[in-house]
């Protein structure tokens, strides 16, 4: 997976998905420029999350933690290409959705409330996590004894706003899970501009190369990626 594999099995997906994900970005445009849809995910780490979900061909997708749409439009369009997989989402309160028709189609069931009181309504099996809801130590907390345990061996996760500057939140959300992994071993993957600098330029010339342009902006991509032991 991406926590073993590095920069070298993200740029073989680049390339080998590139023609779809160019068209991805561009409808993503009209997402990320509607007045309702908050940002989201920045570019490479939306790109990379869409990557992973094309190679994986997961099943069943859970997101904790969703507003408009921008990040869930990313997951959808990941499974439509794919032409299999279903996504769960939770979020806090009920908004519009700026989540186009023909991605939520039969591939998108969301839940209202907090997923703290609502744990039974996770599937039984979970092939991709996302996370991106409370960042703060408590929620992370939270989910690295409640989620954490009901996924398998192997299971990829994504977290947002780890990584804020060259070190990760340590008194939040990004302390907590970093610890976590740190306490069991794991390696992490990030694309955060400060701390790798040099894997984020590779990147960039790569999807210049390649024709990928911009749906939001470079940002700081504070995601990790890792899987569970």
């Amino acid at each position: 997976m991406i926590s073993i594999g590095g920069v070298d099995l993200v740029a073989g997906l680049y390339r080998r998905y590139a023609a779809d994900l160019v068209e991805v970005v561009e409808r993503q445009r009209a997402v990320t420029t509607d007045a309702r849809c908050r940002p989201g995910l920045d570019d490479l780490e939306a790109e990379i999350t869409y990557l992973l979900l094309r190679q994986l061909r997961p099943e069943h997708v859970v997101e904790i933690g969703t507003s408009a749409g921008r990040t869930t439009s990313w997951l959808l369009s990941a499974l439509r290409d794919n032409g299999s997989g279903r996504l769960v989402s939770f979020r806090r309160a009920p908004r519009p959705s700026n989540v186009p028709d023909e991605l939520a189609a039969d591939r998108w069931t969301v839940y209202t409330g907090d997923v703290r009181a609502r744990i039974e309504a996770l599937p039984e099996t979970t092939d991709y996590l996302l996370l991106d809801a409370a960042h703060t130590a408590r929620f992370g907390r939270w989910y690295v004894r409640t989620v954490f345990p009901r996924l398998a061996s192997g299971t990829p996760v994504g977290v947002h706003e780890v990584y804020r500057g060259r070190s990760a939140w340590v008194r939040r959300e990004g302390g907590v899970v970093l610890d976590w992994l740190a306490e069991r071993d794991v390696p992490h993957f990030t694309v955060a501009r400060r701390r790798v600098p040099q894997i984020v330029a590779a990147l960039t010339d790569l999807r210049r190369e390649l024709g990928v342009g911009d749906a939001r902006g470079p940002g700081t991509n504070p995601m990790i990626w890792f899987e569970m032991p």
